[in-house]
């Protein structure tokens, strides 16, 4: 029995693709070895065969030796078993040794998914990153699936060669030069077919990206009626992809034929060479029969090679992809080594002139939402560049200079547009598992989310659709605020949490979150008067710089606020 996820003890090579592919080796070195050992068995004993049965056939049969016979039978019988015995677990470990490094590709790319933040999806779409952890994974753990058959084919066409020099040095000559010449051949086919699968890698990602972005807006597009645009920018794309596939198949179609031409013309020429030997006296019938078993053997590590020589070139295309993932910098960096602040202190934001106080609701009104949302991402540091220019404060240390696990545990931020992941409610809700149901259901009534549960058969263990799909979105934004809730966080950023919800729920919202929250530090970008009147403090800024703070009640003389928050009715 295997426990996933597989350790990865040191951090990816992302130099290069080659040194990418070397450092995933690097971790499952033993089952390789073990892989290259039963190959290398496994394909020896194969080779060993035709020498035995040809001096089996001199010694037994022509020489009418029936010891010999019977004991040239039984070394076959004991060759077929290990033959048996090596290609099972030759193949039980390929298949480990491809697993692997698939699944560690695999690990490694959603680790720095969770952990680069905007900074990915802003350098790389999310349908090549699909296709990346999806399918270029797969690709690159084929590799080492062949490097246990790659050893072994090298190994025996070594052993061949060296039998065939004993029987004739010209046909061992022909040996030794004719199978390296036969893979050169097919180096002309595999150029273009390596130039193919590059476009056609392209081709699907863009394809997988607009499958993802209409999927992502198909309930905006079904409201706009603009689902035909994005049909036809799939069908086109898919069409695309479809050709480029084509070229691949034909490519691949070209190297198997060649392949096959190649190999067997060589297999004719060495049978036609070995036989004229026969007839003129210079080797026995046996010997004979044991040169058409080389030459048909021989035919395996060409087409072994060429196998290697294809999955090489998928696994570097699909390398260079994922070392485009893992070199993608976050866009904040966790090297703070300062400790947070041992209890609730004030944030201070240099580039708004703001000051959240501990233990309060703050809420944040401004005449562009953007810049509200803004001012709580720089509290929730998310961006360490623009944190560069204009610092954000925790009590008098700057936030950079502070792990980002000490934040995240302390400061959690709630977006707008709130991601939901598939699994039953109660894991989506409580992800650590540390809340009981009571305080769930609580926190669901402090949302004014009950009624989504209410609408659910199963309750809590309703299994949430990817991306809450099944929900609305005023469903899916009180869920959110539910799971904010439910951090009992030190300090909570609420982006707009009840922009997508009725004025009556609003009210409900408002009329709970000052016990919900009580002694501990909330701020809420939002122009609602409903929830801006049971706000502790009003900060108003002008142009993304704090022009006003007070009471709703207060800032209300302000003609300026007071135009943002009527319109926000």
């Amino acid at each position: 029995m295997r426990t996933y996820p597989y350790p990865i003890k040191t951090s990816p090579d992302t130099r290069s693709p080659a040194r990418y592919l070397l450092w995933l080796g690097s971790l499952q070195l033993p089952s390789l070895i073990g892989g290259i050992v039963c190959g290398s068995i496994w394909l020896l004993a194969q080779a060993t065969m035709p020498l035995v049965l040809g001096q089996t056939i001199d010694r037994g049969i022509l020489g009418k030796d029936w010891g010999a016979l019977l004991a040239g039978a039984a070394v076959m019988l004991v060759l077929g078993l290990v033959q048996a015995i090596f290609a099972v677990l030759r193949h039980r470990i390929a298949v480990s040794n491809w697993l692997q490094a698939a699944y560690r590709s695999v690990q490694v790319i959603g680790h720095k998914i969770t952990r680069t933040g905007d900074a990915l999806p802003s350098a790389i779409s999310t349908g090549e990153l699909i296709n990346t952890a999806a399918s270029d994974a797969v690709r690159i753990g084929q590799i080492y699936d062949l490097t246990a058959r790659l050893s072994g084919a090298v190994l025996s066409y070594l052993l061949v060669s060296v039998l065939i020099w004993n029987i004739s040095w010209q046909l061992g000559l022909i040996a030794l030069i004719g199978v390296p010449v036969c893979c050169a051949l097919l180096l002309f086919i595999i150029r273009p077919l390596q130039a193919r699968q590059r476009e056609q890698r392209e081709m699907a990602g863009k394809m997988t990206a607009v499958g993802a972005d209409t999927v992502a807006g198909l309930r905006v597009l079904r409201g706009i009626g603009g689902e035909h645009i994005f049909v036809a920018r799939y069908r086109s794309r898919s069409q695309e992809t479809r050709f480029s596939g084509n070229k691949v198949a034909r490519s691949v179609a070209t190297l198997d034929g060649t392949q096959l031409v190649v190999t067997g013309a060589f297999a004719v020429l060495f049978t036609w060479l070995g036989a004229n030997l026969a007839v003129s006296g210079e080797i026995s019938v046996g010997e004979l029969v044991s040169l058409y078993g080389f030459s048909v053997f021989l035919v395996t590590p060409v087409r072994i090679l060429a196998e290697m020589v294809s999955a090489v070139i998928r696994a570097f295309v699909g390398a260079r992809k994922v070392v485009a993932v893992l070199s993608t910098d976050p866009a904040y960096a966790d090297q703070g080594s300062t400790p947070p602040p041992s209890g609730a202190a004030p944030l201070r934001d240099t580039a708004s002139g703001a000051v959240i106080q501990p233990g309060r609701l703050t809420a944040v009104v401004s005449s562009d939402p953007a810049a509200s949302t803004k001012l709580a991402e720089r509290l929730g540091r998310f961006d360490d560049a623009e944190l560069a220019e204009h610092p954000v404060y925790w009590a008098e240390t700057d936030l950079r200079r502070i792990p980002v696990a000490s934040i995240r545990e302390r400061i959690v931020f709630s977006e707008a547009d709130p991601q939901l992941f598939s699994g039953s409610l109660r894991e989506l809700l409580d992800p650590r598992g540390r809340a009981s149901d009571e305080s769930v259901l609580a926190a669901l009534e402090d949302a004014g989310a009950l009624d989504v549960l209410d609408g659910l058969d199963e309750g809590l263990d309703h299994q949430v659709t990817e991306r809450g799909r099944g929900f609305s979105g005023g469903q899916r934004q009180r869920l959110a605020l539910c799971r904010a809730l439910l951090s009992n966080a030190e300090t909570l950023l609420l982006a707009e949490p009840t922009s997508a919800v009725d004025a009556h729920t609003e009210a409900r919202i408002a009329a709970r979150l000052r016990a919900a929250r009580s002694g501990r530090t909330t701020l809420v970008t939002t122009a609602s008067p409903l929830l801006l009147g049971v706000m502790d403090e009003v900060l108003f800024l002008v142009d993304g710089r704090l022009a006003a703070r007070g009471t709703h009640r207060e800032l209300l003389s302000v003609p300026e606020y007071r135009t943002v928050v009527i319109r926000g009715e």
